[in-house]
């Protein structure tokens, strides 16, 4: 996400929803894979919540034994090493982490980097097999800016669902201007498509090679942004297989505005990618690619809504293999509220039911938005982009990015019902920092209701920046930043089981890693994030950022955790 990003506002009336089609610019196979800071102004204290904003808040920590923790090692971060060099990182590290049977990919804004897991194929844990690299080395040969432009944002799943990964890197510069470039489309046209820009496409596999330069000086992109009136650019990469070493399909789809802060879901007909267009523009871009075609290595298209007057959007990403009936649509949500028109809470979370034709775009339809009921909450610290988390030793204070839902929004079906988990940063009523987490389940008309609800604030310091997870049995595993003086910044995880009562977090929390500095910069991660392991759908990987004493940037730690009863 951009430095300045974009500071939310929802308004109450929805505009009505443009539908735009993207034809695949370019996609081809490839082989083997062998400071920035923002300034903000007056420190924020979170407003004290109302009453009935407590009556879910849990103020007291489970009682049941911790989860196991399987696996803890630094991931990529400030001096981290590997056999393409040293990674040379950038504040906000905007974390992302996949796992599949036998690696974890994780990507760190603009580099990537791929790791060993235990099991059939390698006899330890963590072991790093590929990078530190730009991230952009996945589309080396590709041609275009995907293959000349390497950006931040990117992200990383695994598609348990057929053994694949995705990488999605957005592209924050213009290119140059092309005759048939998208046009911006205008609220209630109809579906447009945007012609591919490379002939004789998908084109031939390339070998993918370790990049001449693995780690250059400047960590962010490599080059100035194209001014002008060009298009941006998402580029896909799929896998050929589950091996993240291996080949991979190579896709770019041409966007009119601006595709900031993609949040990729998997879902049976599509990968759905929400961005955000502008920093100042309140407008966000709902898009899905062919996630079928995409698979076989076959010409693809992307349909993309445009919304007016919404928070960051989520798309539900399925966890487990069980999936929704032929031709559901997809779950997408939003926290309500309105940070620039100082609307800095709500009692509300937005809903819209997803649906794409691959075959007749016309009949592509978003319903919604659904005004789903929940307990109030307060946006903690009033939003994103505010001085927020104390830190000892220092007056810089964490951002929050308090106005949004923070992915991954989790989809499971299990024991009979299909379950939809959305997490948030809120104010606690002890003037610190709690996660608000929801259970919705979906009705026979597909629609999401509550099931439960609860603010995890045991005590009175900072729990933020969560990211969950369900497993096969339904437990609810919660990753999280935790912080506020005289603690260090550092990664927790709470849950519960599947049985437990309502709207709490029953096991005791766990340390992840403990935080031995305090950041001199505001922006905190962006976010965290956490994966399901595919090879016993128990345990869930996480992670999140903490600094080393002495350190001049965040290091990142990667975790996995199991719940007692699931798994091994």
């Amino acid at each position: 996400m951009l430095a300045s990003s974009e500071r939310n506002s929802l308004v109450q009336g929805v505009t009505p929803n443009t539908i735009t089609v993207h034809t695949n610019e370019r996609h081809d196979v490839s082989a083997s894979l062998g400071d920035q800071s923002t300034k903000s102004t007056n420190a924020h204290k979170s407003p004290t919540p109302s009453p009935s904003t407590n009556n879910v808040e849990q103020r007291s920590p489970g009682n049941r034994p911790s989860a196991e923790i399987v696996a803890s090692f630094d991931g990529l971060g400030y001096g981290f090493g590997g056999p393409q060099g040293v990674a040379n990182v950038r504040n906000p590290s905007d974390n992302s982490l996949a796992v599949g049977p036998d690696h974890i990919v994780q990507i760190v804004n603009t580099r990537m980097a791929v790791f060993t897991k235990k099991g059939k194929r390698y006899e330890t844990t963590g072991k790093i097999l590929y990078g530190p690299v730009v991230t952009n080395a996945v589309f080396a040969g590709f041609g275009g800016p995907c293959e000349t432009r390497n950006n931040g944002d990117a992200v990383v799943r695994y598609d348990q669902l057929a053994g694949r990964w995705l990488i999605v890197m957005p592209l924050f510069g213009r290119a140059p201007k092309r005759p048939d470039q998208p046009r911006e489309a205008k609220s209630g046209e109809p579906a447009q498509a945007s012609p591919p820009g490379r002939p004789n496409q998908p084109g031939a596999p390339f070998q993918l090679v370790t990049p001449a330069t693995p780690n250059p000086t400047n960590p962010n992109r490599a080059g100035a942004a194209t001014v002008g009136d060009g298009p941006y650019s998402m580029c896909y990469a799929v896998s050929r297989t589950s091996d993240p070493l291996g080949e991979y399909y190579r896709y770019e789809f041409l966007r009119a505005y601006f595709p900031d802060y993609p949040r990729p879901a998997v879902w049976p007909d599509g990968y759905y990618v929400p961005t955000s267009t502008s920093d100042n523009l309140i407008q966000k871009h709902a898009c899905v690619v062919d996630r079928n075609q995409m698979l076989r290595g076959l010409p693809a298209t992307e349909q993309c809504f445009i919304i007016d007057g919404v928070n960051f959007l989520n798309n539900a990403d399925i966890d487990g293999f069980g999936v929704p009936p032929r031709g559901a649509p997809n779950i997408m949500m939003a926290a309500g509220g309105a940070q620039l028109n100082k609307i800095l809470g709500d009692d509300v979370i937005l809903a819209w039911k997803f649906h794409v034709d691959w075959k007749k775009p016309a009949n592509t339809k978003l319903d919604g938005p659904q005004r789903i009921s929940v307990s109030p909450y307060q946006y903690l610290c009033g939003g994103q982009l505010t001085n927020c988390v104390p830190q000892p030793g220092t007056e810089t204070r964490l951002d929050a990015q308090g106005d949004k839902i923070m992915a991954r929004l989790v989809y499971r079906k299990v024991n009979g019902h299909e379950s939809v988990v959305a997490v948030h940063s809120v104010a606690a009523s002890s003037g610190g920092g709690g996660v608000r987490w929801y259970e919705f389940r979906l009705d026979k008309t597909r629609s999401p209701t509550v099931y439960q609800q609860g603010t995890y604030a045991p005590d009175n310091f900072y729990r933020w920046m969560a990211s969950p997870a369900i497993d096969k049995k339904g437990n609810i595993g919660i990753g999280y930043s935790f912080g506020g003086s005289p603690n260090y910044p550092g990664q927790r995880f709470a849950g519960r089981l599947v049985n437990d009562p309502l709207g709490e977090l029953t096991t005791q929390e766990n340390v992840l890693i403990e935080g031995e500095g305090s950041q001199s910069v505001m922006r905190w991660e962006d976010y965290t994030q956490t994966a399901m392991d595919p090879s016993d759908d128990c345990t869930i990987w996480y992670v999140g950022d903490y600094l080393k004493k002495g350190a001049q940037f965040y290091s990142s730690r990667i975790g996995a955790f199991r719940f007692p009863g699931c798994g091994k």
